[in-house]
């Protein structure tokens, strides 16, 4: 499978493109700092670029089987933008390249996964860390479900750097649930086992132990 991955430098991205590497796949990532990329960049065809910017994107969509966004940003006060407009530059690529699966990476707080992160996540630091963030990822949500791509919204929870077990929990209804840990491992396994099968297309999983 010939595999985009946007936001390849760090946390849930590096683990896929390694991942996805040691599986055999052909991995293209889209970086804006190519000598951070980590271990097995010299088996992946490495792209210069931002998520902004409409040339690097369409370089780096053309000939793909699937994209996968994972970009992330720290702790935001003002007003964030780069979620909801830098996938709708890579939704337009794709439909001009006719590349037609998305799986793009939000996080517990968005849509109706907000409140269930807990009293001191739900309380403290979603309100005054994050909400600027996932006011942008509530409209980057939108954007991809309106795309008319085959697409998933793959909401992880609190991230870990503990090893791929395999064994968690995909959850569409949040029910009664507080979620938990999972390790960025584990959630490059959902994403690429997905991106062959794409099972859960057109919902917005979360992932947790």
């Amino acid at each position: 499978m010939k595999l985009l991955v946007i936001g390849a430098t760090r946390g849930i991205g590096a683990a896929l493109a390694a991942h996805a590497v040691q599986e055999g796949h052909s991995i293209t990532a889209l970086v804006r700092n190519p000598e951070k990329m980590g271990r097995g960049a010299q088996d992946m065809r490495i792209i210069k670029g931002d998520i902004l910017d409409k040339g690097s994107v369409s370089l780096a969509v053309a000939g793909q089987d699937a994209v996968c966004i994972t970009i992330g940003i720290g702790p935001a006060f003002k007003p964030v933008t780069v979620f909801s407009e830098g996938t709708s530059v890579v939704i337009d690529a794709m439909k001009r390249e006719s590349v037609r699966k998305l799986i793009c990476v939000t996080g517990i707080g968005a849509g109706d996964s907000k409140g269930h992160g807990g009293f001191l996540y739900d309380s403290i630091v979603f309100p005054i860390f994050l909400r600027r963030i996932y006011e942008d990822k509530n409209i980057q949500e939108s954007i991809v479900r309106n795309s008319s791509l085959e697409w998933l919204i793959v909401r992880p929870g609190f991230l870990t750097n503990g090893p791929v077990t395999g064994r968690y929990r995909v959850l569409t209804d949040l029910t009664g649930i507080k979620c938990g840990n999972i390790s960025r491992g584990d959630v490059a396994h959902f994403i690429l086992r997905e991106m062959k099968s794409m099972s859960c297309a057109g919902q917005t999983p979360l992932l947790t132990y």
